[in-house]
């Protein structure tokens, strides 16, 4: 077994000194976030959390604050809690988020304490909602964790979600007396063990159907089309990551389509939008397809509600006959192993 570095502080402290916990190491998993219910407050809560952040919606505050707080948010929060409502985990209360977010940090505190021992703490926060980064992090540095390493669970790199990730996590840093050592996890979009893992996923679908979809629609979260024109790399990352995953399966170009969803705003975002491509490929003959939707590591609202019921419904009301969502990798032995090895790697020289 690998064995920690010690830490070596406090060595000949006086006997009258406060008791401090040191020395071990923390691993933050980090997600987007979920609402703490679908009624109108929560929703509301969230929402406006969620769309007040100038990482999501970088117009100015002073015109869109007023749509948001006056308009947006005096309407939206019904539409989406019936949407929660729809996929909620009425059984434990909980939206499918927060339950696969939970169990992925259970089979990740697993694999690396199986490897490290209780040396490493690992816990998860969500970038909005509860449990906030903020109360994790003073939770891991409580129990002693002078070390964190940060990791947001979106395999590409996007200003809206991988750099507001990390701007949370350094401002919980900002009052604590004695700081952590940090480090972050890069976007894992190109890992081997990852794309192996999708794959696996693919092949484990298309094993149980009969008939083999006409094509595949790998379906990423979209972005305003300007963060591509100023520099953000998701949308070179979200092709990257189709294009190997066509690789791995030993694919043709025609078998595997890459596509964009969750348009919000009048602006243009990234094309083709998932919603449209689908009612396209229907009204072209492909009546069979199936859906993935690799920049989530987790199902959620916009694949459990969106994909699988919004796209579905338009792929159907285009003639097409057999729609197949392909979920999330989610807590799934081969995605754990992959992002298991992820933070291994980056815990190198922390541990020996």
């Amino acid at each position: 077994m690998l064995k920690p570095t010690p830490d070596l502080a406090m060595t000949h402290a006086p006997a009258d000194h406060p008791e401090v916990s040191f020395g071990k190491i923390g691993v933050l998993l980090a997600n987007l976030g979920t609402p703490d219910d679908y009624s109108y407050w929560p929703m509301r809560r969230y929402l406006s959390e969620f769309l007040s952040d100038p990482r999501v919606i970088d117009y100015s505050p002073w015109i869109w604050q007023p749509i948001l707080q006056l308009i947006i948010l005096s309407k939206r929060p019904f539409s989406s809690g019936e949407a929660y409502r729809s996929i909620w985990n009425h059984e434990k209360g909980e939206s499918p988020l927060m339950t696969i977010t939970k169990d992925q940090t259970a089979k990740m505190a697993s694999l690396i304490q199986a490897r490290f021992g209780d040396q490493v703490i690992v816990d998860f926060c969500m970038r909005y909602g509860n449990p906030s980064t903020k109360s994790k992090v003073d939770a891991l540095v409580a129990q002693g964790c002078t070390k964190i390493l940060f990791f947001p669970l979106y395999p590409q790199y996007a200003g809206a979600t991988t750099a507001t990730a990390y701007d949370q996590f350094f401002r919980s840093l900002t009052d604590i007396k004695w700081q952590p050592v940090v480090r972050t996890v890069e976007a894992y979009y190109d890992d081997p063990a990852y794309i192996d893992a999708l794959a696996q996923s693919v092949e484990r679908a298309y094993g149980e159907l009969e008939t083999r979809p006409d094509v595949l629609v790998a379906s990423y979260h979209g972005v305003p089309k300007r963060y591509l024109m100023e520099g953000d790399p998701y949308h070179c990352q979200c092709m990257k990551t189709s294009r190997l995953l066509k690789e791995r399966l030993g694919w043709g170009d025609a078998d595997i389509v890459t596509t964009f969803q969750s348009r919000f705003g009048p602006e243009e975002w990234l094309k083709p939008y998932t919603v449209e491509e689908v009612a396209r490929l229907a009204e072209q003959g492909k009546k069979r397809v199936a859906v993935i939707a690799p920049a989530f590591s987790a199902d959620c609202i916009e694949t459990l509600e969106e994909i699988n019921e919004e796209i579905r419904e338009s792929f159907e009301e285009a003639g097409g006959e057999a729609f197949t969502y392909i979920p999330c990798l989610n807590d799934d032995d081969a995605h754990m192993a992959a992002l298991a090895q992820v933070v291994e790697r980056n815990l190198e020289g922390w541990v020996r």
